[in-house]
């Protein structure tokens, strides 16, 4: 009765072509429309949010004032209790980022590339609503209500995965390079003095990777909706996973052992997770076989 209800229901919503192409006209004119707005907005406060944006280089330096301050395995003790949080790091009052930018114009073209970042972040809300809702007539109303658990859950994974780049993995890498300066009495100096465009291209880089990466469990459960994979194939694949998330993590990260395991820890994790979210779909749709049996 319920199958039969659904293909009545896809049936009423059937329309010619030509009303599929207006509506795919009128909802991609209010993405752009959205897009444009959210760009104009981050370009306008493109110099506050690149300055927030500097947090972690700031949490690096204060990282590298704490290493200077102790020694031994107190320090890195230290140091880790202050890079999760749990102890506070010593600001320099006096302490200046510095950066620079070589081309007239290169820092105003940076601003431009992080509004339109900023834009997508912003406007993604807006944009997989509107997907949704194109694609919504076409589905079930069982498919419909699996569909929307997904959709609000992909930008909470990548917002963790953000996180974790932002508060944890950035200020690594930053005190990581930070510490290769050499300075001091002796006539040689060598300092860390990253252009704006290559910050901003290694925090998206970061942030993309991370974010994305997070993506696996939604990924691999739509898969166990479509039937395309079982939980019982992910976890007979379970050690090819892992190393396949390992190779991953190491393209693309820094090139240092914390930063990868930084990423593969949580990617590994979050496949365990991807095999219990699809074991539970399984079940579910067994109990439901069995209701309509």
């Amino acid at each position: 009765m319920t199958a039969e209800a659904d293909e009545s229901e896809i049936e009423a919503s059937r329309a010619p072509l030509m009303d599929h192409l207006v509506e795919l006209r009128a909802r991609l004119i209010t993405c752009s429309a959205a897009l444009a707005l959210g760009f104009g907005l981050c370009f306008y406060f493109s110099t506050d949010i690149y300055k927030v944006l500097l947090v972690p280089f700031e949490r690096a330096q204060g990282l590298l004032t704490l290493q200077a301050a102790t020694a031994g395995h107190r320090g890195s003790f230290d140091m880790v209790l202050a890079l999760v949080g749990l102890k506070a790091l010593p600001m320099n009052p006096n302490s200046t980022i510095h950066l620079v930018y070589t081309a007239p114009l290169e820092f105003f073209f940076t601003k431009v590339k992080l509004a339109g970042f900023g834009a997508i972040v912003v406007t993604f809300p807006v944009l997989a609503f509107q997907l949704y809702r194109f694609v919504a007539p076409g589905l079930y109303k069982q498919e419909r209500r699996a569909f929307l658990p997904f959709l609000s859950a992909s930008p909470v994974l990548f917002v963790m995965g953000a996180s974790l780049v932002y508060f944890i993995m950035l200020p690594f890498v930053l005190w990581f390079s930070l510490s290769q300066q050499i300075g001091g009495p002796g006539g040689v100096s060598v300092q860390l003095l990253p252009k704006v465009s290559d910050y901003l291209d290694l925090v998206t880089a970061l942030l993309l990777a991370f974010g994305l990466c997070f993506q696996l469990p939604v990924v691999l459960a739509l898969l166990g909706l479509a039937g395309i994979v079982n939980s019982k194939f992910l976890a007979s694949g379970r050690r090819y996973a892992i190393v396949g998330v390992f190779v991953v993590a190491a393209i693309l990260t820094p090139p240092d052992p914390v930063s990868m395991m930084t990423l593969a820890i949580p990617g590994v994790l979050l496949y365990e997770i991807s095999i219990w979210c699809v074991w539970l779909i399984e079940l579910r749709r067994k109990r439901a076989d069995q209701a309509a049996a």
